[in-house]
């Protein structure tokens, strides 16, 4: 008998690692307007392997200190680590385990304009898309530790999900 579907409702949190918490925490509600939640840690194991074991980082990696922040309908967890094999580069979309965070917005210049008062670095400018995604526009910025963020915006819908509604 094969085993119960996974059943999975929804995205709980993203996790971020930050090289300074305080600093990337500010940095997300003063321009993203984030709202603070709580804080946990630090978490690590002397002697053990339960941070290799639980986390997949080194034995001795420390996790110094976690905030939970709301972003609209998203939670991010944002960690800062101390470990003997840290990497300080953060992965572009190109490599492997690359990633970036979408956030939706209604009103994406007016979001842009916030971004640029607080000279938030824009890769390019909007890009329209086609196809599938036709009405929909985004641009991906990056915050002051260089993670990928993107705007995204599709206030009229998207050529798929029209086409499905008329189906």
């Amino acid at each position: 008998m094969a085993p119960a579907p996974l059943a999975i409702r929804g995205v709980d949190h993203v996790g971020i690692t930050v090289p300074d918490l305080e600093s990337a925490c500010r940095w997300l509600i003063d321009v993203l307007d984030c709202e603070y939640m709580y804080t946990l840690g630090p978490y690590r194991d002397d002697d053990g392997p339960w941070m290799r074991e639980h986390l997949n980082v080194h034995p001795r990696a420390v996790m110094e200190k976690l905030h939970f922040l709301r972003c609209g309908n998203i939670t991010l967890e944002v960690f800062q680590y101390a470990a003997p094999d840290q990497h300080a580069v953060p992965p572009r979309n190109s490599d492997v385990g690359g990633h970036h965070i979408a956030l939706y917005v209604d009103d994406l210049d007016a979001a842009l304009d916030r971004l640029r008062h607080h000279g938030v670095e824009i890769l390019g400018e909007p890009t329209a898309s086609s196809g599938p995604s036709e009405g929909q526009r985004w641009v991906y910025f990056l915050p002051p530790w260089g993670m990928q963020f993107e705007l995204v915006s599709y206030p009229g819908g998207k050529a798929f999900d029209r086409e499905r509604e008329n189906q």
